[in-house]
């Protein structure tokens, strides 16, 4: 392959590095050492997260915990553009501005469907294993360029403005990732089976409305104590998705997938753990009511979670 996922993780962990060392350079943050060392096992991660012995990358993310859970990781001091200076600047612009955002979607769905039998000189041109993730990531460095472009910054300000929005969001921004791997930490420790087991014992399994429903309710609140779907999945379906819905009902995986991981997301809508989608943004806004995101948003996810169970019901089987 041409463009393999390796190659984004590169990126990814070269543009954190860089974030690092301005953070260890920021002498208006009072824990610079502790911020910039944060960010720097950040991208230790991406970068050499394949050759590392996974005994000192265990290390290297409770290092991290340490940092995060004792209140190392601070804002620091940015030369951000006055208000005046920026609602000028947008006007001008107009709604060229919202084309980086637009590109990224669009650019990822083209390069999954469009170039996923692409082949040069006999290599494929994308990942095939991870066309979806390499495309975004393509995407992404798209949508930056254009961005320089469209808004004629140079030299590092990319790099700057991204810290800047790194340091709002803080140690959240690394939950996603990490709790992603806790999921599959659970499947591979067998607690898949331990559900399993449960499930088995608490409902009759050849009813197949009983089975969907608890796999879809179970998605959710399974999510909402680990606060990503990504970390819900791998248990939940190696629990009741796979031993009951496809092999014993003989359900369509591809739909059990989709529409399972459309009900984590219900319950990442109602949860404080998924502290990077539902108390970031409610701190960035400067709301008062810290939970007030999620209590918006919990007649939707119910809403949708009961659309999911009979979604499930009719289209899996």
């Amino acid at each position: 392959m041409i463009v393999s996922l390796n190659y984004i993780y590169y990126i990814a962990g070269i543009f954190i590095a860089l974030i690092a060392l301005l953070a260890f350079r920021d002498k208006g943050n009072p824990k610079r050492i502790l911020t910039g060392a944060f960010w720097g096992f950040y991208a230790i991660s991406f970068l050499f997260g394949t050759s590392i012995d996974p005994k000192y990358m265990g290390i290297i993310v409770i290092l991290m915990a340490i940092i995060a859970g004792f209140g190392g990781v601070c804002i620091g001091k940015h030369d951000e553009a006055t208000v005046k200076q920026r609602l000028e600047k947008s006007k001008k612009m107009g709604n060229w501005l919202f084309l980086p955002a637009l590109l990224i979607p669009i650019i990822t769905v083209f390069g999954t469907i469009g170039l996923k039998d692409i082949k040069i000189a006999g290599l494929d041109l994308l990942d095939k294993g991870n066309i979806t993730l390499v495309s975004l990531g393509v995407a992404c460095i798209i949508a930056l360029i254009a961005a320089m472009v469209l808004t004629k910054e140079k030299g590092i300000r990319p790099i700057k403005e991204s810290r800047r929005l790194i340091d709002a969001i803080g140690w959240a921004a690394v939950l996603p990732q990490l709790l992603a791997t806790l999921g599959a930490l659970f499947a591979a420790a067998g607690v898949g089976q331990v559900v399993s087991d449960l499930v088995s014992a608490a409902i009759p399994v050849d009813n197949r409305f009983m089975v969907v429903f608890a796999y879809t309710v179970g998605m959710a609140l399974f999510t909402m104590i680990m606060g990503n779907a990504f970390a819900a999945f791998p248990v939940m379906t190696a629990g009741i998705g796979l031993p009951l819905i496809v092999k014993l009902h003989g359900g369509d995986p591809a739909i059990l997938s989709a529409i399972g991981m459309f009900s984590g997301y219900c319950g990442t809508l109602m949860t404080p753990m998924a502290a990077n989608y539902n108390i970031v943004p409610a701190a960035l806004l400067d709301l008062p009511d810290k939970n007030g995101v999620i209590k918006a948003q919990v007649p939707t996810a119910i809403m949708l979670l009961i659309v999911n169970v009979f979604l499930m019901y009719f289209l899996v089987f």
